[in-house]
């Protein structure tokens, strides 16, 4: 037989060629899909197309099927054939006629995760709805884990990703939930880069004022805090500011605020699922590399960068060495980073709370505010606002099952 003879490996029945949507329902017990099949097959049928869903005990069985040869009576020995096998099942089946395989998907593809705690109906209508208003179809939604958060995976065609994720980070705003939207394709699971901000994200604390604690200035470091991650102040000239309030701070005190810093719930287990999965993952931080370098060392981190606090003679001396990390300092690591694991930066995600993430979110291919100011969830791709830092892992595709597995193996 010539190449151009050769049958296609996968039946693709023409626009016009009869086919079979046999549905199966009800509840679900080991060889129902087998034993499908197996009916089907005395008809010499070919499968073009399979999809099975179980929810909660029932199932869902479609099989799109080309028609039997031998036309109406031998469609008719089929349908006859079914009904039977599903009734001694205790199955209920619908068999409906057509013509050729399931409609193209349309052009420009995404992937919409939503995150709710807890997922209403209302919130996953209004969704739905803007996705349809967008002229995007949903093709496929499946769930990606059911705690700490809920979270839906929607499959999305005939709508271009960003028009899709504008129109639907204002319905995410209004309904309460997080909404995260990403271009379908095989770049989705290749090997990424995630580098995260540290206090406040990676961490619970704010580490200066944790020194600042020690050094009985808490409430002013903490208010020049506040006004540099609104944006207000300019983040180099506040970090020279609250560093020299620790001026004569003794360096023991280094080990006393490692000890007190507490990771953000999830962040364990955000690091060890993303480190199984071959991902590179990173810190930058406009903290010190006094704690930076610590948490590297504990969590296994690929790569750290922080500002360094100024140590003489066994005493703090008020100052920072080194080049400044700052908001564009950030995103310039963020590039280094990418350079040095060799990763694209469309593939690299960033992970921040304050306005001097706002940099490093934008130039990252998914720029993802946990827990954000209002000025950063409005302007970075998507948002988090749940406590749980390894939901993260669900906008990037990884279900539960994926992360209890990383756990299970360790």
């Amino acid at each position: 037989m010539s190449a151009s003879q050769t049958s296609p490996a996968t039946p693709v029945p023409a626009d016009d060629e009869p086919t079979l949507l046999v549905k199966i329902f009800g509840k679900d017990r080991p060889g129902i899909t087998a034993g499908l099949f197996d009916t089907l097959a005395a008809y010499a049928v070919d499968v073009v197309d399979i999809e099975q869903v179980v929810t909660r005990g029932r199932i869902t069985l479609c099989a799109l099927v080309t028609a039997p040869e031998g036309g109406g009576n031998a469609e008719g020995e089929l349908r006859a054939t079914v009904h039977s096998w599903a009734e001694s099942m205790r199955l209920q089946a619908e068999i409906i006629s057509g013509l050729g395989d399931n409609r193209p998907r349309g052009t420009g593809r995404s992937h919409v995760t939503v995150l709710g705690h807890p997922l209403t109906a209302e919130s996953t209508a209004a969704i739905a709805a803007r996705i349809t208003g967008t002229g995007g179809n949903i093709d496929r939604i499946f769930r990606l884990a059911k705690y700490p958060v809920t979270a839906v995976e929607f499959a999305v065609s005939g709508v271009e990703t960003e028009p899709l994720r504008t129109a639907l980070a204002l319905e995410a705003a209004v309904r309460g939930v997080d909404v995260a939207v990403v271009a379908a394709g095989l770049q989705r699971r290749a090997q990424r880069l995630i580098v995260m901000d540290v206090d406040s994200t990676l961490i619970q604390d704010e580490v200066i004022e944790l020194f600042a604690a020690h050094a009985g200035c808490e409430a002013e470091v903490a208010e020049v805090t506040a006004r540099a991650m609104r944006g207000e102040l300019d983040f180099e000239e506040s970090l020279h500011a609250r560093v020299a309030l620790l001026a004569g701070l003794d360096e023991s005190v280094v080990d006393k605020v490692r000890a007190e810093v507490r990771l953000t719930p999830g962040a364990r287990t955000l690091i060890r699922t993303l480190k199984r999965l071959g991902y590179q993952v990173g810190v930058v931080s406009g903290g010190f590399t006094q704690v930076t370098d610590d948490l590297q060392e504990r969590l296994g981190l690929d790569f750290a960068s922080a500002n360094t606090l100024e140590i003489v003679d066994g005493r703090l001396t008020g100052r920072v060495t080194g080049e400044i990390v700052d908001r564009a300092g950030k995103a310039r690591l963020l590039r280094r980073f990418a350079a040095e694991a060799g990763v694209p930066l469309a593939q690299t995600v960033a992970i921040g709370d304050g306005a001097n993430d706002l940099d490093m979110l934008n130039a990252a291919g998914l720029g993802v505010a946990f827990n954000a100011k209002p000025v950063v969830r409005q302007a970075a791709h998507t948002a988090v606002n749940v406590p749980f830092l390894d939901t993260v892992l669900y906008l990037l595709g990884v279900t539960r099952e994926e992360v209890e597995a990383a756990r299970t193996h360790e």
